[in-house]
């Protein structure tokens, strides 16, 4: 019943190799379809061939001699890996194990074997696959790295790359052996964090980036690090991450020295503006004292000549063109005095602001309303000559390029700070325009706002226009 019930289906419906070998002369007296398929024979030509002729990845004594160790009983059965060839000449890996069947009046070998081609592809392509990752870690600067955070709390890193020792000062077997050595690598100052963020990229599943110092023992030297790397979740053990540490140090101490640049520019630039006005100041008082007092003296000594002059139509029209020069003079002596420091600004910051806007509607004719929070705004005199400044500036720009018929002032001030807003109704102000390199009026004003700790944004206003808003902090 076996034999004539379960053999065939047996034998047809495995995708195993299975064959049927004659003990004597090793021929096949019976094959599957799955080993017809891969050796690309028909059953008929199959039992023309004996099993040598198909077997190729083994010499014929070798074997014989596995074949005579099943059928003497020395062993059960025998696996081999070896190599089969097809009809049309190509080869394939194959995996056979071997049993001797006694049974029945001529007893057989019988072979069972899979195909192993996916097997060594998979394999193969595996190599290559590590292959090229051990070649990009290698050349990857920094520490490629995996970390796990258990459902327990605690940690792992079951992945350290070459690089450990050359960042951490630290073997990649001594981390893994202990991975709460990397905690204690971090400053005091530094580690919580580093926790936090490691909590926030757990909890929400986000990348994970970090930047912190480590105090590295063997050097004894302090290095910055940035870790960039993404989660996921392994179902029944916690959080692994997979990224990449790199240091980060020379980047930092670069970005230091900047900054200490940047402060020392912006603190010369302050004293310059400080200069500059200093420098106005006693221009403008030694103009307004000296030329001013001389123009004066001029003008009352030629009216005194002019009662003294005969009666002389000449006469007359050269003393009255004379002192209508000398009124001219004063006029721009006036003016550049006001110019280089206006003594509006004697009067208190929100007076100063009125004028100049009253001037700069009388001038261009551009309706100009200003309000103040405070009838009075005690200000340092730094301070209240870098806001004017930048006042006068903002209205130049708006006559220059705004195109406007209406500008709003207000200023207010509160308990740390005094704000300026103007807004115009002009046709506003490109980001392009802002960074244009000879863009140096807005530089100017940003400058002077830095300067005094306060912050100065250009932007389009709600409505249309352009708006400039200032804050100043006001001194303790």
């Amino acid at each position: 019943m076996m034999r004539a019930e379960w053999l065939p289906v047996l034998m047809q419906g495995s995708f195993s190799e299975i064959y049927i070998v004659d003990c004597v002369g090793l021929g096949f007296i019976q094959t599957n379809q799955a080993a017809q398929k891969n050796l690309r024979y028909t059953c008929e030509e199959l039992s023309t061939l004996s099993m040598p002729e198909v077997v190729r990845g083994i010499s014929l004594d070798e074997l014989e001699r596995i074949l005579h160790s099943l059928h003497s009983g020395e062993r059960a059965f025998a696996e081999i890996e070896t190599v089969h060839a097809r009809k049309d000449g190509s080869n394939y890996p194959i995996e056979l194990r071997l049993f001797y069947c006694a049974s029945g009046d001529k007893p057989v070998y019988i072979a069972i074997g899979n195909d192993l081609s996916a097997r060594h592809a998979s394999a193969t392509a595996l190599s290559h696959s590590e292959a090229r990752f051990r070649a990009i870690v290698s050349n990857t600067p920094g520490l490629v790295y995996q970390f796990l955070q258990r459902q327990d709390g605690s940690i792992a890193f079951p992945y350290l790359s070459d690089g450990c020792h050359a960042l951490l000062g630290l073997s990649a077997e001594r981390l893994q052996a202990d991975s709460s050595l990397f905690l204690e690598l971090i400053l005091p100052e530094d580690r919580q964090s580093y926790l936090d963020s490691m909590q926030v990229s757990a909890s929400s599943m986000k990348a994970w980036n970090w930047e912190g110092r480590l105090w590295i023992e063997k050097w004894h030297d302090i290095k910055w690090i940035n870790l960039r790397s993404t989660p996921r979740a392994l179902p029944g053990q916690g959080v692994q991450w997979e990224g990449i540490m790199t240091n980060i140090t020379e980047s930092k101490q670069e970005q230091a020295e900047i900054k200490c640049s940047r402060a020392q520019l912006a603190e010369l630039s302050a004293h310059v503006e400080t200069v500059k006005e200093n420098e106005r100041t006693r221009i403008a008082r030694e103009i307004h004292d000296d030329l001013g007092g001389n123009l004066t003296a001029i003008k009352m000594a030629l009216a005194l000549l002019k009662k003294r002059l005969p009666d002389d139509a000449a006469l007359t029209e050269k003393t009255a063109y004379v002192d209508s020069l000398v009124d001219r003079t004063i006029e721009s002596i006036h003016r550049i005095t006001v110019d280089l420091r206006p003594g509006i600004l004697d009067f208190g910051i929100v007076a100063a602001i009125d004028w100049q806007a009253k001037e700069f509607e009388k001038q261009l004719g551009i309706h100009c309303t200003f309000l103040s929070s405070k009838k009075e705004i005690a200000l340092h005199p730094d301070q209240a000559t870098a806001l004017f400044r930048i006042f006068q500036e903002a209205l130049t720009n708006i006559g220059k390029h705004a195109a406007a018929t209406q500008v709003s002032v207000r200023l207010t001030r509160t308990n740390r700070s005094v704000r300026l807003e103007v807004v115009d109704n002009g046709k506003g102000i490109d980001a392009t325009d802002r960074m244009k390199p000879k863009s140096f009026g807005i530089r100017g004003m940003v400058e002077r706002a830095s300067a005094l700790g306060g912050q100065l944004s250009v932007s389009n206003a709600a409505n249309g226009g352009t708006e400039v808003s200032l804050r100043i902090p006001l001194s303790p």
